[in-house]
């Protein structure tokens, strides 16, 4: 059996997919994965022997160099190409083409699969795009939702809309050069009637919403994450031995503007609670302030076997971080910065894991008064609770309902 996980996004979009893909291999599957052809991606799935398909430009470079509100739509012509480009030739022969990532990628795997006449599952691992009458819909950049209208029904309605104007366009361009019909509802051809949510449930409840779309069947399946056994640094091992816990502090895939006042701000707030602290330099390039031992500097390293030996976790809020910290029964300070991670920021609040920070620029006094109440005792003993209620099969889960899905006799995607 043959299997393509496609994706296009940053990080937290790849990392599930190596834990997906060591799962199917128990199970005999051959699999690939097409993701962006960073550096890093490519060493992640190296270290777990899984090929990469390189697609696109850069998610780094993307970051860094967002498309303008105006050239949105011409960015996503590029994007849904390139799906064309790339997966087509990497799904053949395969039994089931698994797609996430951003709506345009996912829009263009999801035709490949159908123009190919093989199987399909499309996978997020954040359910805020999936249509539910109790919450608003995540707006566009530059596309805001009309202040008058409140009831979320007609939100989702709107961002339907939104998705179409946006994407709509390249999207059946391509179609009809391969081909196919057009689709009318590109948000709804995306997410299809059975979307799997690849989060936990005690950490991300999914609440169905019939009277919205009685036909939308969620399939939870826990979140994607495989154990990962690379060691950690000499450096770092040697730092975390040299005294109490740390707190350690990284903003992941995030850019952020201003990172050298970021960073200060982060240390000094640290400092200020009377803890070491170990900075992740990620996509904003976070550096150290000054040569004092109570601080390290360290790139990318293995949360799994980290997090367990630090004091707290302030990050940016990604799905795969919040996940992965709450595992581990470590205190998190989230400072989210875009799409989803307030409502993970949210979510740790609501748990009593951790502190939500106000807004995506921390200030000292903002941030201490977060980190005060992470690192309380009362914060501690419920993320170890919480932590021995969070799954731990959502990957082996997956895995086999592929299989299962690549054996069953069901039509491609359609619109």
């Amino acid at each position: 059996m043959r299997v393509l996980l496609s994706t296009y996004g940053s990080r937290g979009d790849v990392e599930p997919l190596v834990g997906l893909a060591v799962r199917l291999r128990e199970l005999d599957v051959r699999v690939r994965v097409c993701a962006p052809p960073d550096e890093d991606f490519a060493r992640r799935l190296g270290d777990v022997d899984v090929p990469l398909v390189p697609v696109s430009q850069s998610a780094r470079v993307r970051a860094k160099d967002a498309p303008s509100v105006s050239s949105l739509p011409r960015h996503a012509a590029e994007v849904i190409a390139r799906q064309f480009e790339v997966i087509a030739p990497a799904a053949e022969g395969c039994d089931v083409l698994l797609v996430t990532g951003m709506m345009p990628a996912a829009a263009g795997a999801l035709s490949v699969a159908e123009m190919l006449g093989i199987r399909s599952v499309s996978v997020t691992f954040q359910q805020l795009t999936l249509p539910a009458s109790h919450r608003r819909p995540l707006a566009y950049p530059g596309r805001a939702f009309p202040p008058g209208v409140t009831d979320n029904r007609a939100l989702w309605e709107l961002d339907a809309q939104s998705t179409d104007a946006l994407f709509g366009e390249a999207l059946n361009a391509n179609r009809a050069a391969a081909g196919l019909p057009a689709v009318r509802n590109v948000r709804d051809f995306v997410i299809g009637k059975q979307p799997w949510l690849a989060t936990d449930p005690v950490l991300d409840p999914w609440q169905a919403s019939p009277e919205l779309d009685p036909d939308l069947g969620v399939v939870q399946t826990g979140a994607w994450i495989s154990p990962d056994e690379r060691p950690l640094p000499a450096e770092l091992m040697e730092f975390l031995a040299a005294g109490a816990p740390p707190v350690y502090v990284c903003f992941g895939s995030m850019p952020m503007r201003d990172s050298a006042d970021v960073a200060k701000v982060a240390i000094d707030a640290v400092r200020g609670q009377g803890r070491r602290i170990v900075i992740g330099r990620g996509w904003a390039d976070l550096t150290l302030i000054d040569g004092l031992p109570d601080c390290l500097s360290v790139g990318e390293v293995n949360h799994q076997a980290l997090f367990g030996r630090v004091a707290a976790v302030v990050h940016h809020g990604g799905a795969g971080t919040t996940a992965t910290a709450t595992r581990a029964g470590v205190p998190q300070v989230v400072v989210p910065q875009l799409a989803d991670q307030p409502y993970w920021a949210g979510r740790v609040a609501e748990l009593g894991i951790g502190a939500a920070h106000d807004g995506p620029t921390p200030t000292f006094e903002s941030l201490s008064a977060a980190l005060d109440t992470a690192l309380t005792s009362e914060t501690l003993v419920r993320a170890g609770t919480v932590a021995g209620a969070i799954r731990t099969d959502g990957a082996t889960v997956a895995a086999k309902l592929l299989v299962e899905t690549a054996a069953a006799d069901q039509p491609a995607a359609s619109a």
